[in-house]
């Protein structure tokens, strides 16, 4: 609550997100859904405008780009499931907040200095800017009565007042006014729901990595990566070795190759993803990564033999996101990532808080190159795939790890390097989390700009490797439960710090 207030451009009341929880009562996994939905008239050509299919920039910034917010619902659901304090007694730091004001950061003014799109946009433009189009500066207390009145309707009367009251016509009429309509009507709002679904887990060395399942592919992708890991000596080599880097890489390719076919909304695309961390097929998979030649390209492969593919889905997905990792006196623990996509989201501000850009999630094209029909298409009522990858890590049953990252795409290879570095090579979660990132899941080698992994790009792309430098502001958070108590990490590379006692 008190993010969408002082980190709008990344997440907030206008997105939604994804929860894993332990309950230390019941000794329990439980996950929660709470992504946005297509409104019930979108169909394939949902992103086609005069017949021809928008930019993905163009897209971002429209109505089309909105989703029924589900960010309400889905706390809702674990307020229920397993709150002690009463829903209203939550809102009160926000509202403080909302009321008074608090001051604006480096990085959300920096944020404002770069996004046109945001300084046009005529509904956040006179909060985030002066009379003259200069944004807030570091330090202004920006107050926000709108949202505190949001926040104060929401306190009284439950996520109801959000969904179905005139929060929710304002923000249908937000998003069929806009310049590019979108469809999202009242029913959207009124029938959204968040789900809870059913952990999956996979065994890793000792430990069980636990996390949500579609239309998340973040933690089978990351889980993918690891067990493809397995088959190598990666271990054996220092984490910021050349020989580690060109392994991890390669484990990227080939779990992001998968996904890119395979993992979208289980009740529109069934595919049982489980069959993408079976031993036999994860042997098979990592027999394609060479110690000593990068794959040019990785195609998704087989793990059902030779059934009928769906098309390669190459959408777009843009760096943004929170995630909150959270272990409390009584042994309970959260992971929660909430995005509302892109910087600043669709830019449409109703009532204080921005909307998401959620389903350009979505492939907005429907079917690909070849003709295929991609699994990530919009059809009604269907949530878009993400790579939000909240996790919690087990070890005899009992929470060890809480860990996520916001990054787009990027926060698959985030989790996964993290995760490496503590349970692999034995690093402190700190440490671990501010090892230079590297990966593979956007169709080359990303190695971040400014670390002492620059200097492996050379002999990489000599190795056949199309390396891309990259800034990486990855965000991760994570706690790791040790007998002599809690080790906090915050990154280094945005706001935010490790607290507890």
């Amino acid at each position: 609550l008190v993010l969408s207030l002082v980190e709008p451009q990344s997440s907030g009341l206008g997105g939604g997100g994804f929860m894993v929880v332990f309950d230390a009562t019941n000794q329990q996994l439980r996950t929660y859904d709470a992504r946005e939905t297509a409104p019930a008239s979108s169909d394939i050509s949902h992103f086609e405008v005069n017949g021809e299919v928008l930019s993905f920039w163009d897209a971002v910034n429209s109505g089309l780009a909105v989703g029924p917010p589900g960010l309400l619902r889905g706390l809702e659901k674990m307020h229920a499931d397993g709150g002690r304090l009463p829903w209203a007694e939550l809102f009160k730091p926000a509202l403080k907040l909302a009321r008074e004001g608090f001051a604006v950061s480096p990085r959300l003014h920096g944020l404002l200095q770069r996004s046109k799109k945001l300084r046009e946009s005529q509904t956040a433009r006179p909060y985030f800017y002066d009379d003259k189009g200069e944004p807030r500066p570091v330090g202004y207390v920006l107050k926000n009565p709108k949202l505190a009145e949001v926040l104060a309707l929401v306190a009284r009367q439950g996520a109801d007042a959000f969904y179905e009251g005139v929060i929710a016509h304002d923000i249908v009429k937000a998003v069929r006014s806009h310049p590019t309509p979108g469809t999202l009507s009242l029913p959207d709002l009124v029938f959204y729901d968040a789900v809870p679904r059913k952990p999956i887990c996979v065994a890793y060395l000792e430990y069980e990595l636990c996390g949500v399942g579609p239309p998340s592919s973040g933690p089978v992708t990351v889980m993918q990566i690891l067990l493809l890991l397995n088959h190598t000596n990666i271990l054996e080599y220092a984490p910021n070795s050349f020989e580690a880097v060109h392994l991890f890489a390669e484990a990227g390719k080939l779990a992001c190759a998968d996904r890119d076919v395979y993992i979208a909304d289980p009740a529109f695309a069934p595919f049982p993803v489980k069959t993408l961390l079976a031993p036999n097929y994860i042997a098979q998979r990592a027999a394609l990564i060479e110690p000593d030649r990068a794959m040019q390209s990785a195609q998704a492969g087989k793990p059902l033999g030779e059934e009928e593919s769906f098309g390669q889905d190459r959408s777009l997905e843009i760096p943004s996101t929170t995630h909150v990792s959270v272990v409390d006196g009584q042994g309970n623990v959260v992971s929660m990532t909430t995005s509302v996509e892109s910087a600043f989201g669709s830019k449409i501000m109703v009532r204080g808080f921005l909307l998401n850009n959620q389903l350009t999630d979505f492939s907005l094209r429907g079917v690909d190159d070849a003709g295929m029909p991609v699994a990530n298409r919009v059809e009604p009522g269907k949530r878009p795939r993400s790579s939000m990858a909240p996790m919690i890590v087990l070890r005899n049953g009992k929470p060890y790890m809480a860990i996520g990252a916001p990054g787009g795409p990027f926060i698959i290879s985030f989790v996964a390097k993290t995760l490496l570095g503590v349970l692999g090579w034995g690093l402190d979660i700190q440490t671990a989390i501010e090892l230079p990132n590297r990966g593979s899941c956007t169709y080359g080698t990303e190695i971040e700009k400014g670390t002492a992994l620059e200097a492996l790009a050379a002999p990489l792309e000599k190795m056949g490797h199309d390396v891309r430098l990259e800034s990486l502001p990855s965000g991760l958070q994570g706690v790791v439960i040790t007998p002599n108590g809690l080790e906090g990490g915050a990154d280094p590379r945005r706001e935010g710090v490790a607290l507890g006692r």
